[in-house]
């Protein structure tokens, strides 16, 4: 007779063939900042694109290739198998350094604006620090699951991967690149914490980094006059001060519903990076407050979703998918949250665009790709909950 009556809880609980789950919050809240983010960037890049290459199509044609790209690999990271990425961490980080060290190699590495970030692959440029930052999240990810009883008892835990990423950390600020350096190294020690380092340890890691930020803004004449021009932007508008004071004018300007779409004065050669860097003033000021608003409230929910994904991993003990949901989610917030900051004046001008949303391709595409990453996080840990739910009583789990 059992042969013949299927079991409840199996046919309740056991994954359906070829299903994929998927979170439908984060992907409504990742396409609609990408949806959004196009919009602004055609919208900021128009003017542009007809004044430099004669060609008022150049920008929105390869921001769209980019997005195209960036769906392609955000496919194809949501099909990897998460056990690749854990074991490959050692050699991601190698790989890490390899590219950083190819940035200054003559001929493969480009120089713009002073600075070596980029790598020439003939029909288009890669900026590493982009790949390195997810690299990084990986190799912490795994280095903290693999080690877990050395982070959580012993100093050694806590020093033996800050080695190879001290030397990704000193690459980036010969670039320089101070933005990336800051953005792994706040994400790196959240991680940890999180990975079960002691108090102290995490106490002294923080009161380090805090040591080499401020070190390296004092060792920089640049970075120093970038500091106190957002301190006082109006003392030198027309100088030190000037990308930020037409950044705030723009903001001010778009009150609370903006100057309409395709209306902002500002992107109109005066405020410097408008398609990048500074597409949230732009925003701000064609959309207004409710715009920027509801672009603030979708990056909320982005993120949400990503320590969600990251809580329910560790419920079900899978340290390895928690840790780098956690570690994606403090990427994805905290250079949201600077990029913000920064366009709002409430912090000093940095190089970092705003996910899924600035002008560039090497963002775009890992960014996409760290969406495609949080999905196969999201379905194995959904298929790990169904396995273990599989042959018990479904009303338990009500």
């Amino acid at each position: 007779m059992s042969t013949m009556m299927p079991n409840v809880a199996d046919s309740k609980f056991t994954p359906r063939r070829g299903r994929y789950y998927l979170d439908g919050w984060m992907l409504f809240a990742a396409l609609s900042l990408l949806s959004i983010g196009y919009v602004m960037v055609v919208s900021a890049s128009l003017h542009l694109g007809d004044r430099v290459y004669n060609d008022i199509l150049h920008y929105p044609i390869r921001q769209a290739v980019h997005i195209l790209i960036g769906g392609f690999i955000a496919l194809l990271m949501a099909t990897i198998p998460l056990k690749v990425w854990e074991q490959s961490g050692p050699s991601l980080i190698l790989l890490a350094i390899g590219l950083l060290v190819l940035v200054f190699i003559p001929g493969i590495g480009v120089k713009v604006n002073g600075s070596y970030r980029w790598i020439n692959l003939g029909i288009a440029r890669v900026q590493v620090s982009e790949l390195v930052k997810l690299i990084c999240i990986l190799y912490m990810a795994g280095f903290l699951t693999r080690h877990v009883n050395d982070v959580r008892e012993s100093i050694k835990g806590v020093i033996r991967p800050i080695i190879p990423l001290g030397i990704v950390f000193g690459l980036l600020l010969a670039e320089p690149d101070f933005g990336a350096s800051f953005v792994i190294g706040f994400s790196v020690v959240c991680m940890m914490f999180l990975g079960g380092a002691r108090l102290i340890e995490f106490a002294a890691l923080v009161v380090m980094g805090i040591g080499l930020g401020v070190v390296a803004i004092a060792s920089s004449a640049y970075r120093m006059e970038r500091v106190t021009a957002f301190m006082d932007p109006w003392a030198d508008h027309l100088g030190s001060g000037f990308q930020l004071v037409q950044s705030l004018i723009a903001m001010g300007r778009g009150e609370w519903f903006g100057v309409g779409l395709g209306g902002s004065i500002q992107k109109l050669f005066y405020l410097p990076e408008a398609h990048t860097d500074f597409i949230f003033a732009v925003l701000g000021e064609e959309l207004g407050f409710v715009g920027s608003c509801t672009v603030i409230v979708l990056f909320g929910l982005l993120i949400w979703r990503a320590f969600q994904m990251g809580k329910a991993a560790e419920r079900l003990n899978l340290r390895f998918y928690s840790l780098l949901a956690y570690g994606l989610g403090v990427w994805l917030g905290l250079q949201s949250f600077v990029n913000i900051a920064v366009n709002m004046g409430a912090l000093p001008t940095k190089g970092l665009t705003l996910p899924l949303m600035s002008y560039g391709g090497s963002s775009m595409i890992v960014m996409c790709g760290v969406i495609g990453l949080l999905s196969r996080i999201h379905h194995e840990t959904q298929l790990d909950l169904q396995r273990q739910l599989k042959g018990r009583s479904p009303w338990q789990y009500a």
